[in-house]
């Protein structure tokens, strides 16, 4: 081989190692000039280095995992950030936002960690994790039936905020108590007080969130259309939430609620076609979840069972009444159901064990998970009883929900609802294969 050739498998050699080392020196690149912009920028009271993990602390990976909720994503191969911003004020997010932006990085915003698919701590390309756990303080004005949550508080501890003031008021949220507060509602926000109330976003006064440029701004400053595309638009599309002033709801003294299952032997279907029948027709004080998954039928061999939960804005007997007249298979007793206050039936929907206190909700711990994957979809028309066979058929393998939505409506503001009937979720444990979710809903409603 001659001198030439020599030179040029040289040439071709260090090219190739360029090649090869680019992404990771682009990569270190762009973490200098964030974390130098981050000492730089703005003025701190509490200084922006007390709340930077990079992948040299010892507290990283900890602080990167503990909000975690699906074990798909707790893998070596899942991709990390550059940096994690633990935000404890609201002059480090700003300063995030805008060194990020000119570091060239991507931005993933965490406030509770419960997305499905990681969307808030990971991504693809050279990112940062801005994790909002920090900011969680939650003020509650009953005089004036309204509080401000910031956007790391979870669900949980925004109710109980709410029941220590009061025993009458309360919040229309998700089920799960770990929810971050500005990632929940600003996907919307699902939960069992939602047919009277609507969804979360329904009930949101204000906002303040951080744009692009760093500029913090409330309702007034964002204008109507932003403010609107926030409340269910994902708040991590359009802004950074910092905070929600939200308007509380008045319940009674007393709600109801129940968790029956029947098996196909015991009327399961008749259940189900009646329940999607009425369930947007009932009483708008009853909210009614129904699952469908397998079960040990009486003759030891595998079958289908509906279980039917509900929650009801008033005492049993009212309950039982509307129940055996709209969903008469189901033959609902009073020995069925609990009255309880409604922080109760918030401890109930969460499934702590009977007699916990309210302070249960206060736990951030993230539980043992599995390894999960999760669809959503819509359906518009009624399942037939030929579609239903076929699912009991498929839920012999795995397991569905659902619930209904009652429609809000609100004048001069575009409907995104309108002719969904029945919404799915389905799920997969790969621990334990199970699909999930036929979460039922219909009519219009804004956010």
């Amino acid at each position: 081989m001659g001198p030439s050739s020599s030179s040029s498998s040289s040439l071709l050699a260090f090219l190739s190692l360029i090649l090869v080392l680019s992404p990771w020196m682009s990569s270190a690149s762009d973490h200098d000039t964030f974390i130098q912009c981050l000492t730089t920028h703005g003025q701190h009271q509490s200084p922006i280095s007390d709340a930077i993990f990079t992948p040299d602390n010892s507290t990283f990976l900890p602080t990167l995992n503990s909000y975690i909720r699906n074990s798909r994503f707790l893998t070596p191969e899942t991709p990390k950030p550059l940096v994690i911003v633990a935000a404890k004020l609201k002059s480090h997010v700003q300063s995030t936002v805008v060194c990020a932006k000119q570091a060239g990085l991507e931005i993933r915003i965490r406030s509770g960690g419960h997305d499905y698919e990681g969307l808030s701590y990971i991504s693809h390309h050279p990112f940062v994790i801005l994790d909002l756990f920090n900011l969680r303080a939650i003020t509650v004005d009953i005089a004036s039936e309204t509080a401000t949550v910031e956007a790391g508080a979870t669900m949980g501890e925004l109710y109980h905020a709410i029941a220590s003031k009061s025993k009458v008021h309360a919040f229309p949220g998700g089920v799960c108590p770990t929810l971050g507060a500005g990632g929940h509602i600003s996907g919307g926000g699902y939960g069992t007080l939602m047919r009277k109330f609507g969804l979360s976003v329904d009930n949101v006064l204000d906002a303040e969130i951080v744009n692009v440029e760093g500029e913090i701004l409330n309702k007034q400053q964002m204008g109507e259309d932003l403010f609107w595309a926030i409340r269910g638009g994902g708040g991590g599309s359009f802004g950074v939430i910092l905070s929600w002033k939200i308007k509380l709801v008045q319940v009674p003294e007393t709600v109801t609620v129940f968790e029956v299952e029947r098996l196909i032997e015991e009327e399961a279907t008749d259940i189900f076609l009646q329940w999607q029948g009425v369930t947007d027709k009932l009483d708008e004080n009853l909210y009614i979840r129904l699952m469908l998954n397998s079960a040990k039928g009486k003759d030891g061999l595998k079958t289908g069972k509906a279980s039917l939960g509900a929650l009801f804005l008033g005492p049993a007997n009212t309950l039982v009444e509307i129940i055996n007249k709209h969903i008469p298979s189901l033959k609902l007793q009073k020995e069925d159901c609990s009255e309880m206050s409604w922080i109760e039936s918030a401890l109930f929907w969460a499934n702590f064990p009977k007699g916990s206190t309210p302070e249960v909700l206060l736990d951030r711990a993230v539980r043992p998970n599995t390894f999960l994957k999760r669809k959503s979809d819509y359906v518009r028309e009624p399942i037939t009883e030929s579609g239903l066979d076929a699912i009991w058929k498929a839920v012999m393998e795995t397991e569905l929900v659902g619930y209904r939505v009652q429609p809000i409506r609100r004048q001069n503001e575009p409907d995104f609802r309108d002719g969904d009937a029945i919404s799915t979720q389905s799920w997969r444990e790969i621990q334990n294969p199970v699909l999930h979710h036929l979460e039922g809903r219909r009519g219009k409603g804004s956010g």
